[in-house]
């Protein structure tokens, strides 16, 4: 097996796989190298994602729903349902299984376009040499290969509380939060985010307690604010004790439970004890161990590979892409710019549009959202107009027994291009691409307003938010 590639790329996260993959279809040799291991100690590709992020956590969100489902929405129905238990074990089993279809998958997309995947650590073991640069592999594969084209995709690790290491055990990141094999009958939340939220959503579905404590003084603060305070009052209204400008004082974790000593928003001093404890205050770059400085790859004052607006490092033929460089840690974003890389590398002309990246969160309801916010608009004194539109008035919704939230089109005063678009209800992960596709195409809303929308369909309410623009819904 030769041990000279056209492109490696480091990490088989969603930016490292489809790097790979789109570079395999271009022509080139890959090779791509994973360190994440099964439980059996097997290759697990995939990342954070797949592994311990995006991947799990929507199978269990889903089984969460289903379970609160059975007990409180199946009667209205005229499902009843008799002697609902949890079977804690069984649901994560399901889980696991998912994940390891994911892993399994990407394992064959390797093999069917003939990329090489080496399992292991992958690091620079020094500067470019005449064949590229030396990659040294450590791990269940010990290797060193060359590279002409290297592509840094190593992900992120979540962030720790200073003085508070994640055990997984009591004080849980998102992979302990994954797996808990007990629901804990009282559980702590540090931090407001998506992470936050879902996991939060989740053992609060199953029967735990969930208080969430968040620093900022307001809920979801990258959320358009009509959005945000909707969802606010939805997730309260469904338990969660949401805690806003808490300063975290101190967390130790006792033999059985978790205490945290914190103020709140009054200035008061709280201390409140927690069977769990799920700390979710961003992530961090996973640089360490990449040997950057062996191959004078530069990174920032935060630890992050320093790129241009083409993903181009500082070192000839060195690119990065993903949660490891500047920009918003969603995995699309790693999937998009990983194409984007592999097509430069070609000589064709990648692109990645910053300002049409969908966000979702997936709590119930969800949260979907592509472009700017209203208060964005208000800050840049851009003239709008704003159409909203509720689940409440659409017919798929009534029947779907979800009405809760709305659609919310943001466009132009003076053009009608639509300039951001936010959903709080039933499948705004689904519902936000049309959004996208009409953000990209510079679509007016008059546009979306004038598309034959199907009958009946919660799509139905993004059309109506667009005629709302012009203060002419027809079904509110």
């Amino acid at each position: 097996m030769s041990k000279q590639f056209d492109v490696v790329v480091i990490g088989a996260g969603p930016g490292g796989y489809i790097a790979a993959i789109r570079a395999a279809q271009l022509g080139f040799s890959v090779a791509c190298i994973d360190e994440w291991a099964n439980e059996k100690g097997g290759p697990a590709p995939g990342g954070t994602c797949t592994n311990v992020g995006c991947i799990p956590s929507k199978a269990l969100l889903q089984s969460s729903e289903h379970y609160e489902h059975a007990g409180h929405a199946f009667k209205e129905h005229g499902i009843d349902v008799a002697g609902l238990s949890l079977n804690l074990g069984q649901m994560i089993k399901r889980k696991n299984t998912v994940v390891k279809q994911n892993n399994d998958g990407i394992l064959f997309l390797f093999k069917k376009n003939k990329v090489t995947f080496f399992h292991g650590r992958g690091a620079f073991a020094g500067a470019a040499g005449a064949e590229g640069y030396p990659i040294a592999i450590s791990g269940p594969t010990t290797d060193t290969i060359t590279g002409k084209q290297i592509i840094v995709a190593t992900g992120s690790n979540a962030r720790a509380l200073p003085g508070a290491p994640f055990d997984e055990k009591l004080i849980l990141s998102n992979t302990g939060a994954l797996s808990i094999d007990e629901v804990p009958a009282n559980l702590g939340v540090i931090g407001a985010g998506v992470i936050g939220l879902e996991m939060g959503s989740v053992w609060r579905r199953l029967g735990s307690k969930v208080t969430v404590l968040e620093g900022l003084p307001t809920f979801l603060g990258a959320v358009d604010e009509q959005i945000a305070k909707e969802a606010q009052k939805m997730f309260t209204k469904q338990g969660l004790s949401i805690n806003l400008g808490c300063k975290i004082e101190s967390v130790t974790a006792g033999k059985n439970d978790v205490t945290v000593k914190y103020t709140d928003a009054k200035g008061e001093a709280q201390n409140a004890t927690f069977d769990k404890l799920i700390v979710s205050i961003g992530r961090t770059p996973n640089t360490n161990g990449l040997g950057a400085d062996k191959a004078g790859l530069q990174l920032d004052e935060r630890g992050f590979v320093a790129v241009d607006g083409d993903c181009k490092t500082n070192l000839p033929n060195v690119w990065a892409i993903g949660d490891v460089v500047r920009g918003p840690m969603l995995a699309h974003k790693a999937e998009e710019e990983g194409v984007a890389v592999a097509e430069r590398i070609a000589g064709q002309h990648g692109h990645t549009n910053f300002n049409t990246i969908p966000w979702v969160i997936y709590t119930s309801p969800e949260i979907a959202w592509v472009g700017k916010t209203e208060q964005q608009l208000k800050a840049e004194g851009v003239a709008y107009k704003a159409g909203t539109f509720p689940f409440l008035a659409n017919g798929r919704a009534r029947a779907l027994g979800d009405t809760s939230g709305m659609v919310k089109f943001l466009a132009n005063a003076a053009t009608d291009e639509i300039l951001g678009v936010h959903i709080i209800g039933p499948m705004a992960s689904e519902l936000i691409s049309e959004a996208v596709v009409a953000m990209e195409f510079k679509a007016s809303a008059e546009d979306i307003a004038r598309i034959c929308h199907a009958h009946p369909s919660l799509s139905e309410a993004t059309k109506e938010a667009a005629l709302a623009v012009d203060k002419r819904t027809l079904n509110f």
